[in-house]
């Protein structure tokens, strides 16, 4: 069997080094795009992405043109990714040499020693000596409390076919143009208030091009801040398409080593695997759920994110016990948090 990557993952490759190359004729350079990560007090996962820009956007796009990116997700697609770019992520006197992966990604490990609790910054330098700082959510390591949370039809109200939302939330409209999801932000809110110190992680098959709107967006609502785990457009090393439930599977496993010490709260909706996923989830590591809470989506957006009136089911293999990991389900966040709220206060008795 070949372990050559596979051929539309080669051929994006290709065409980016081609781009790339003509690119820096034109004085454009490499610039890091960061995003928040998180860590305790012993480590961090540092998330970014190298992309060339040029060193004067308004020169190449115009002033008119500039302004009107600012508003728009346009501006998130002018960066080309430098494939296997090398970079130096460091903090603390932590340092580490890395090579980002052929979209340009960047997500290391550090060791540390007796970081406080709170956001920190790590410096990651490019070759020609740029530094950008990248934010750390750092959480204690004695907290036992932390919440996961979908965003799109979870936080978000789409209204769209889900195949286009990715596209129309990157290149279309701002964040004042989408709606939240009533009272999850508020059902956030109130969980912290009761755990000040929990981290908050979305988890999200969305592009990490919409990252800076995303982030707009959950600030304008009310939404506490949290590192975003994310996806990439385009193939991967063995097809055309990216697996939506394996990354969040993933992405789970991931936390779950992270924070040995937490039991999360996964909030997701039934418009596509989040129901399954948890349940799988609460399956394997128990320990490590708290509850499941479910936006249950109407008719009309069940047609939206999978093309029928009926819930998607894909768990009927699963011999998970309800019993063991508590979880509710409603219509949006007023109506979740009194039944997520009784259930959390039966566990902690």
């Amino acid at each position: 069997m070949s372990t050559r990557p596979f051929v539309g993952a080669r051929a994006e490759e290709y065409l980016r080094t081609r781009v790339n190359r003509r690119l820096e004729k034109s004085s454009w350079h490499p610039t890091v795009i960061p995003y928040v990560g998180y860590g305790t007090s012993d480590h961090i996962r540092v998330l970014a992405r190298v992309v060339l820009t040029p060193r004067d956007a308004r020169s190449h796009l115009g002033q008119a043109a500039e302004g009107f990116l600012q508003q728009r997700g346009w501006r998130n697609f002018f960066g080309a990714p430098v494939p296997r770019a090398e970079v130096t992520v460091q903090m603390r006197g932590s340092r580490m040499e890395v090579r980002a992966d052929r979209g340009g990604y960047v997500d290391v490990r550090l060791k540390l020693d007796d970081l406080e609790p709170g956001i920190h910054e790590a410096e990651v330098v490019t070759r020609d000596g740029q530094v950008s700082l990248v934010p750390v959510q750092v959480v204690s390591s004695e907290e036992t409390f932390g919440l996961v949370s979908d965003l799109d039809d979870t936080v978000i109200s789409t209204s769209l076919p889900r195949l286009f939302i990715a596209a129309w939330n990157s290149f279309v409209v701002t964040e004042e143009g989408r709606r939240a999801v009533p009272g999850m932000a508020r059902m956030y809110q109130q969980m912290l208030a009761e755990h000040p110190g929990a981290p908050v992680i979305y988890v999200s098959t969305g592009a990490w091009n919409t990252h800076a709107f995303l982030t707009r967006f959950l600030a304008r609502h009310g939404f506490p801040k949290g590192a975003m785990l994310l996806t990439d457009w385009g193939p991967t090393n063995t097809g055309w398409f990216r697996s939506g439930p394996d990354h969040k599977r993933q992405s789970l496993r991931e936390l779950a080593r992270d924070f040995p010490n937490i039991k999360w709260v996964l909030v997701g909706d039934d418009g596509q695997h989040d129901p399954s996923l948890y349940a799988e989830f609460a399956e394997l590591q128990p320990d490590r759920v708290r509850a499941i809470a479910i936006r249950q989506l109407s008719m009309t957006e069940q047609v939206l994110a999978h093309g029928s009136t009926t819930v998607l089911s894909d768990d009927d293999h699963m011999a998970w016990n309800p019993e063991r990991v508590p979880e509710v389900r409603a219509p949006d966040g007023d109506e979740l948090w009194p039944r997520l709220r009784a259930v959390l206060a039966e566990a902690d008795d």
